[in-house]
């Protein structure tokens, strides 16, 4: 096959999570464990950081491995979902996978004789471990793709484990409380391997307990002081106070504070453990995060003029953050908002904004949720405004009005942020 072919088979013939949703998720290690050993057990060679949490991996990822690179080592990065092209998910030094070492890895595997039957998730998760094997990586950072306890990056043995926080996401498949969630994420903790947790988010004694049966030494960094204030800039925020000096951070989300207080006690125990690296190299990993590993979604923004910001997040807790951040913006606003139909949309609404001009939107995956459901979703919570079939439409319309001084966010889900992207780099 060529990579086109490749990348259709992945995605139109394996179960996909974004398409399908809880329909294509598959619990459990037997198909992976076995996937990894047909390909010769690449994770048992891996020298791994692991990292799970209902928001804030993909920044505590891609900024732990910034430093990483910053050091000198050579760092494999592996996360999801993508936004523009599926290499984004395997990264060596900030560099995706090439297009021929993707078909040649789906190739080995069609042309084995074996009925596993793998996820999308679970091929891809091994393509990860041998790729960053075959290039021998000092030291691979793996975000976990949903839940942790049976998730398909569960068969590692890291150096350091990481849960950044527990809010509500995925009910239908981790369970309904925090505390039935929290288990399925403290699933990571691995005998010996220390664990530092972000925010106990209520339920520490679910990790503690977890620690304790495993003889994890666990960390919170709610109890750590690793900085000792913070000052947001335009397009950054200083913390003063750290370990390694102050360093300013390239991430300006709101919950940015709270990530960083996880990623400096996870620096702080990877120093302990042995993994060297100095001050400098923390400050460059900090402040040219998105630049050294490729990172992009975090309230990150895509134009001056009209200032136009999008954001990733997708759940309660991700909105308590941007709805923060949202209702302190003097201009007016344009909100371009789409979900995909398994959220609980109606808590976010009741997060969002008042005084803004809506344009509801469906992003274009099969899970997309109907802009004019959404609407009518909206309208419970005196949110209103027009529907478009695509993020394309409603962004244009939302260019259009937009005035000067005018901002424009466009969110609710990953893919309305990859549909946007994909429109901007046409």
């Amino acid at each position: 096959m060529d990579y086109k072919q490749t990348i259709d088979y992945l995605f139109n013939q394996l179960p996909v999570f974004q398409n399908k949703g809880a329909g294509a998720y598959k619990p459990g290690l037997d198909t992976v464990t076995a996937l990894s050993a047909m390909f010769g057990n690449p994770h048992k060679s891996l020298k791994t950081i692991h990292i799970a949490g209902t928001n804030g991996k993909g920044s505590t990822a891609h900024t732990l491995a910034a430093v990483l690179q910053s050091a000198g080592y050579k760092t494999g990065l592996f996360t999801s979902p993508h936004l523009l092209d599926f290499r984004e998910r395997i990264r060596i030094d900030g560099k995706m996978i090439g297009e021929d070492e993707v078909t040649a890895f789906v190739d080995s595997y069609l042309s084995r004789n074996n009925d596993l039957q793998p996820s999308f998730f679970e091929l891809t998760t091994v393509m990860a471990f041998d790729h960053f094997a075959r290039h021998g990586v000092d030291i691979a950072v793996i975000e976990v793709g949903l839940g942790g306890r049976l998730d398909s990056t569960n068969i590692i043995t890291p150096l350091l484990s990481v849960i950044t926080n527990i809010s509500f996401d995925h009910t239908a498949l981790l369970g309904n409380t925090l505390e039935l969630i929290a288990g399925e994420k403290a699933g990571i903790i691995k005998p010996g391997a220390p664990v530092v947790i972000g925010e106990d988010s209520g339920v520490r004694e679910v990790f503690a307990a977890k620690a304790r049966e495993t003889g994890s030494e666990i960390i919170f960094a709610e109890d750590s002081a690793v900085f000792d204030s913070c000052e947001k800039a335009p397009g950054s925020i200083k913390y003063m106070g750290t370990p390694w000096g102050d360093i300013e951070g390239e991430l300006t989300g709101e919950c940015q504070t709270k990530n960083t207080a996880t990623i400096l006690t996870s620096l702080k125990k990877l120093a302990e453990l042995g993994v060297k690296f100095s001050a400098d190299d923390v400050r460059r990993g900090f402040a040219r995060v998105c630049e050294t590993t490729g990172l992009m979604g975090r309230w990150f923004k895509v134009a001056d003029k009209p200032l136009t910001i999008c954001d990733t997040g997708h759940n309660p807790g991700g909105w308590q953050h941007l709805s923060q951040q949202l209702c302190g913006v003097k201009s007016r606003l344009h909100m371009v908002i789409g979900f995909v139909n398994d959220k609980d949309v109606s808590s976010i609404l009741g997060m969002m904004p008042r005084d803004a001009r809506y344009y509801f939107v469906k992003p274009s995956v099969e899970r997309g949720l109907d802009a004019n459901i959404l609407k009518d979703k909206a309208e419970a919570h005196e949110l209103t405004g027009p529907t478009f079939g695509s993020v394309a439409e409603g962004y244009e319309k939302a260019l259009s009005e937009a005035e000067e001084g005018d901002m424009i966010f466009v969110g609710g889900s990953t893919f309305v942020v990859a549909d946007l992207l994909t429109l901007l780099k046409r």
